[in-house]
This record gives C-alpha cells, structure tokens and sequence, in this order.
C-alpha cells in the first residue's frame, strides 16, 4: 500500500463504524484544506477495496451513499 492509502486506511480503522465524509478523510490524512476531495477520496478507496481484495473477500470498507465511507470490524453488519 502507499502511505495515503495506509493512512486512509488506519483513519477509518480507528473507530469501526462511524462513517467518515470525503471532507473530513481528506483533512485528517493530506493536512490540507478539501481541494478536490471527491477524485482524491474514492480513487484512494478504490484501490484500497482492490488491494484488500487480493488478500481477502471480505468487505472492510462500506460506502455510506451521500455521507462517506465507514470501516466495519466484522463485515455484512
């Protein structure tokens, strides 16, 4: 994984289940106001799914449509 993906990655990690906006992964791992946080955050998750894919069918990421993305501990709940 590259560092952002990492870095997105362990930020949903950190609390399972609460669902995150684009805006707030966007500031919480670049350090920077949202520029174009909708391309940055789903090309970023994106390749996250397809990595975590190669190593497991489990979903470990959900989107939430029209808020953001959560991380589920044990996925299907």
């Amino acid at each position: 994984m590259t560092t952002y993906e990492f870095q997105v990655l362990a930020y949903l990690a950190y609390d399972p289940g609460k669902v995150f906006t684009k805006e707030q992964i966007y500031q919480n791992v670049w350090k920077q106001e949202p520029a174009d946080t909708d391309n940055a955050v789903c090309c970023i998750i994106s390749s996250i799914r397809r990595k975590l894919r190669k190593v497991t069918a489990k979903e470990y990421i959900q989107t939430v449509w029209g808020t953001g993305y959560k991380f589920v501990d044990i996925p299907g709940e």
